[in-house]
């Protein structure tokens, strides 16, 4: 298994934006598309993004097009969400984790970060 550290989440109002972070411990994290993923209170865990493994193609959830950005930096082994425009429904804790065609995840999780939207 993979370890996945995510960080970068917190409170923030309506409006506002955050940036997360992943770092993967994988010598291989370049061969991998990446994914970030979120869990709402009392919900099942969804689908938020992906990038390809060389960056080149990314697509999203119709939720947060248009305001969620993924990127990702294959030299230092990790994967961001930029997050702009929040609303309280991205209230959420947001994981990263590499996924097969089916958009199912390859790795174990990580501990997540939270990010609690809210005025």
């Amino acid at each position: 298994q993979v370890p996945l550290v995510e960080s970068g989440g917190g409170l923030e109002q309506p409006g506002g934006s955050l940036r997360l972070s992943c770092t993967a411990s994988l010598l291989t994290f370049n061969l991998y598309d990446m994914a970030w993923f979120r869990q709402a209170p009392g919900k099942g865990r969804e689908f938020v993004a992906r990038i390809t493994s060389n960056g080149d193609s990314t697509d999203y959830t119709s939720s947060v097009k248009g305001r969620f950005t993924i990127s990702r930096d294959n030299f230092k082994n990790v994967v961001y969400l930029q997050m702009n425009n929040l609303n309280p429904e991205d209230t959420a804790v947001y994981y990263c984790n590499s996924l097969n065609a089916a958009r199912s995840p390859l790795w174990s999780w990580g501990q997540g970060t939270p990010v609690t939207v809210s005025s």
